[in-house]
């Protein structure tokens, strides 16, 4: 057992963007931490890795906070990561494709989309007018850079005031509007079925439209190589300050005694004692089985028996000798609708999103490029499975897919040099996130509220122990996870009694 301690000695579960984020605000601030990850690379899950010379990513198509004149760069500049940036613009966001021959851009220049979808359907003119409204009114959300003149942050500052004083209905309607609810107002059948791929349909629209508001901004562009050079970015600033990462060691309890957190045992029977533990891994295992679900309120638990997390994926991915020069540079790709339903794995679709990475040499040899599809699917379908029939359902939906690729982009299925697919399962094993989810809450109308008002970080009941990561932000996200770690290191700064600061 290690009986190193120190008065302000912090263990971090979980080498995510939280608890990576958590770990370089708490160095900033004289805290000892050390970071406990089961896998053995940074990051969580934004993650990456490499196949026969291709990089297949399961995460980043945009970063919010990439334009320097947001304050949001500022906090990826605290972190390490704005210095290693290297951002493009792309000029459209996603492609959908009907069976008709039809298809409809969505673009990121909020102008050139609107005139685009009312040149498509004018006919639904009313709904797409009150859709570009309600981008335009996310505007001023966001906040300026600190490096700002102190003229643009009055004048920003005042204008969000005068927004929530005179929006809050608005902004109240389309928190409460899922993306389903508001896709069923357009006549047009592509354009109805379009926004319900544009969002997942269980979304606030409030949120879709905030991703506008960044794209149109340019302040939500593509990081060039992808997730994992923030990841190791984050990692190396961490590091700096002074921190230090234990990679393959996996946690399996929280230790305490009586209502006070004392440190962590992990799966080898190692003890690590601690002034104050912070768990950056996902709420239910940190709740259920670290904790044993001894600690919390109703509330607390209360997510995890009502809410909705994100689903599981089904990843597949197909290196692909061909730079697809001539396809159009989008931030998320193309949807196709099939002409019938194909069974992959346990879902019938009738949609095939395909990102397509020629925007981004560095993520396949030259003259090649790297396709990903990812598709919802259902943990417990994939978990139910004996080891040769998960095999076997893996190879038939990659085959699959590649079928329906092939009569898009005729000679694909010729030019295939790498394939490899991911499921939920895979998640789980090197990210531990509860079945495989690829963020942790989604933000629906019932939860909306808490995008306001967040979730507490503390865990009730339990001195010193508090949480951070995207099971205490619904929607979560890359900046919301590196804020929650922020915000929960001014928390201790409070109770300690010390003056929160950031050195860049």
């Amino acid at each position: 057992m290690n009986h190193e301690n120190t008065s302000e000695s912090v263990i971090i579960i979980g080498a995510g963007f939280a608890g990576l984020a958590a770990g370089i605000y708490a160095q900033m601030n004289g805290y000892k931490t050390e970071i406990f990850e089961l896998h053995d690379q940074p990051g969580g899950l934004c993650t990456a890795w490499k196949r026969k010379g291709y990089t297949i990513d399961a995460c980043i198509h945009w970063l919010v906070g990439s334009s320097p004149r947001s304050a949001i760069h500022d906090m990826w500049d605290e972190v390490g990561i704005a210095r290693e940036l290297d951002i493009i613009n792309l000029e459209e966001y996603l492609r959908v494709k009907g069976t008709d021959g039809r298809t409809l851009i969505f673009y990121s220049d909020l102008d050139r989309l609107e005139q685009s979808l009312l040149a498509f359907s004018p006919r639904d003119e009313k709904p797409i007018r009150d859709f570009i409204r309600g981008v335009r009114m996310c505007f001023p959300f966001e906040q300026p850079s600190r490096n700002s003149p102190a003229r643009k942050k009055l004048s920003v500052g005042l204008r969000l005031m005068w927004t929530l004083m005179t929006k809050g209905p608005a902004m109240k309607r389309w928190l409460n509007t899922s993306a389903a609810d508001f896709s069923a107002r357009f006549k047009d059948p592509l354009l109805r079925e379009a926004f319900t791929q544009l969002w997942i349909p269980e979304f606030s629209m409030f949120f879709l439209q905030f991703t506008f508001s960044w794209l149109h901004n340019k302040n939500a562009g593509y990081p060039l190589g992808g997730s994992m050079p923030m990841s190791r970015a984050l990692e190396r600033r961490y590091l700096a300050l002074g921190g230090s990462i234990h990679y393959k060691q996996q946690v399996e309890k929280i230790l305490t005694a009586g209502n006070r957190a004392t440190g962590i045992r992990l799966t080898n029977g190692e003890e690590h004692l601690a002034d104050k533990v912070i768990s950056a891994a996902d709420g239910y295992t940190t709740l259920y089985k670290m904790l044993e679900g001894k600690f919390g309120k109703e509330e607390t638990f209360r997510p995890y028996k009502e809410w909705k997390p994100f689903s599981g994926l089904l990843v597949v991915a197909l290196g692909i000798k061909n730079p697809f020069e001539n396809e159009p540079r989008t931030v998320s790709g193309i949807v196709f609708k099939l002409n019938e339903k194909v069974r992959v794995a346990d879902a019938d679709i009738e949609w095939l999103p395909v990102h397509y990475y020629n925007h981004d040499p560095s993520m396949a040899p030259e003259g090649k490029t790297i396709l990903t599809v990812m598709l919802s699917s259902d943990y417990d379908f994939w978990k139910a499975l004996d080891a040769e029939s998960y095999k076997k359902e893996k190879a038939d939906a990659a085959q699959k897919i590649i079928e329906i690729l092939d009569l898009h982009y005729p000679g694909l299925a010729s030019q295939l040099e790498m394939v490899d697919v991911a499921t939920p399962l895979t998640f789980e094993r090197y990210t531990g996130n509860w079945k495989g989810s690829f963020e942790g809450w989604m933000l629906t109308p019932s939860n909306s509220s808490y995008a306001m008002k967040k979730m507490p970080q503390q865990i009730p009941g339990l001195n010193n122990c508090y949480m951070c990561g995207q099971w205490v932000e619904p929607g979560g996200g890359l900046p919301t996870s590196v804020l929650s770690g922020k915000r929960l290191v001014k928390i201790l700064c409070r109770s300690d009694r010390k003056k929160f600061k950031v050195t860049c």
